[in-house]
């Protein structure tokens, strides 16, 4: 995200610190995820240390670090789907992608997450690619799926 990006995204604001949530979530609506170089960008707007604007964008599970693969994956681990087989569903994903929850594919393929609910408990588990719900879901149709997104 270029300088006069930046700019863009915090035009709108004074530059106080009570700012610093909805400017990184300008920024991660623009660019997809909070960069090294935005948390400088907002660091040195808003006066406050690197490690501040880490601290805060790191405790919201909205804010992601790593920029987004081309399909994003999101396995369920909330109660119905980790008691189905959730936590099975998110180590087969690891396995098959090569990459860890919060990261993505070298080929900006994928990206995987983990979510606390999908909001489809009586399915579990479930498996969200993009938009699209996969409900009872199992290791070979996961395979299978994963196969299926370019």
């Amino acid at each position: 995200m270029e300088n006069n990006q930046y700019q863009k995204t915090m035009a709108g604001y004074s530059g106080e610190e009570g700012d610093l949530i909805p400017i990184l979530q300008g920024i991660q609506t623009d660019l997809g995820y909070i960069s090294e170089e935005a948390v400088r960008g907002v660091s040195h707007f808003l006066k406050v240390s690197e490690s501040q604007v880490y601290g805060v964008a790191s405790f919201y599970s909205q804010f992601r670090f790593n920029p987004p693969g081309r399909n994003s994956v999101k396995v369920c681990l909330g109660t119905a789907c980790h008691v189905r087989g959730g936590q099975i569903l998110i180590d087969q994903v690891e396995r098959e992608l090569g990459i860890l929850p919060g990261q993505t594919t070298a080929d900006m393929r994928y990206d995987l997450q983990r979510v606390a609910c999908l909001g489809c408990c009586a399915l579990a588990p479930v498996v969200a690619i993009n938009d699209d719900i996969y409900s009872r879901m199992t290791v070979v149709l996961l395979k299978k799926t994963l196969s299926e997104y370019e």
